[in-house]
């Protein structure tokens, strides 16, 4: 992996190695430290709305276990094979490849770490991206094989990260912040899922899973908190019916929350690239203590 200068930036394109997907601007892992905190819903709504701004967008699905992308995608077709490589299935404008078009629903992909590498390995170089703005990788949660092997392949641009408001969440997401700071991955930032209820008959909002926890840990640890999204049962019903919210219900607020999250994503990553309003690159130490301290100290 390129080298990481103090501004956060990653220098170059895998120097000494085989540079993979050479036509990919930039590659963002999206993480969760532990599972269950709609990590996938989060990654196929900015996938879709970072192409509605405009940009050329890929969506690599590396959960081996459980690929659920092409379901929450609404995939027409599956992909196809041209001149020996794949090419990604496509939809909603966005470019996607999943271990779900390959192995039956009903069947468990039981592997250890080598096959891990291998298939992310051949999604990578096997797989014919062409030129994209942004490859989000949904990654499965905690700090596993599959995070592993992206450090190890491609050159990352940075990492966001998914969590709930509580605290047993927020617990599990230091853990995945210090993986990736000790490989050399920027922080992009946070975002807080599931973070409050609104009653569609009353109007009112009810923090069902304590309120500004996403916020306080991006605080604490020096790192963009990218904004909430509201859990809300049209959310649930657009990945289940492969039409995420951004486009099943663009007006929406909670499409709105996605929308504005994307830009500030986008934003940060230009602001990195040109050297100014990037996130300042925290030492492992300095992380490392902040991380021990309780939040709100």
């Amino acid at each position: 992996m390129g080298e990481v200068n103090s501004g956060g930036v990653t220098q170059g394109r895998n120097q000494g190695k085989e540079d993979l997907i050479p036509n990919v601007k930039h590659v963002i892992a999206i993480s969760s430290g532990k599972g269950g905190v709609g990590k996938s819903t989060v990654a196929v709504n900015l996938a879709v709305a970072l192409r509605l701004s405009g940009a050329t967008v890929g969506l690599l699905d590396a959960d081996v276990y459980g690929p659920n992308i092409p379901m929450m995608m609404g995939v027409p077709k599956p992909p196809e094979q041209q001149d020996g490589k794949i090419k990604p299935a496509e939809s909603h404008g966005v470019k996607v490849m999943s271990m779900g078009f390959f192995v039956p629903e009903e069947t468990a992909v039981v592997w250890r770490g080598p096959m891990i590498h291998t298939t992310i390995q051949q999604f990578l170089r096997d797989v014919i991206w062409g030129e994209l703005e942004y490859l989000l990788i949904d990654l499965p949660p905690g700090t596993g094989d599959a995070q592993l092997t992206l450090t190890q392949l491609v050159p990352i641009c940075g990492a966001v990260t998914v969590t709930t408001p509580q605290e047993v969440a927020l617990h599990d997401v230091r853990k995945g912040m210090m993986m990736f700071q000790k490989v050399n991955v920027p922080l992009l930032g946070i975002i807080e899922n599931m973070s409050f209820f609104v009653c569609g008959h009353c109007g009112e909002r009810t923090d069902i899973f304590s309120h500004g926890g996403g916020e306080r840990a991006a605080e604490k640890l020096g790192i963009p908190f990218l904004g909430r999204i509201p859990i809300d049962p049209a959310i649930r019903a657009g990945g289940a019916s492969g039409m995420p919210i951004v486009v099943a219900d663009p007006a929406s607020p909670q499409a709105t929350a996605f929308r504005e999250i994307a830009a500030k994503l986008a934003d940060g990553i230009s602001g990195m690239n040109a050297g100014a309003g990037g996130q300042p690159s925290a030492s492992l130490d300095s992380l490392l203590k902040k991380i021990k301290r309780p939040l709100g100290t």
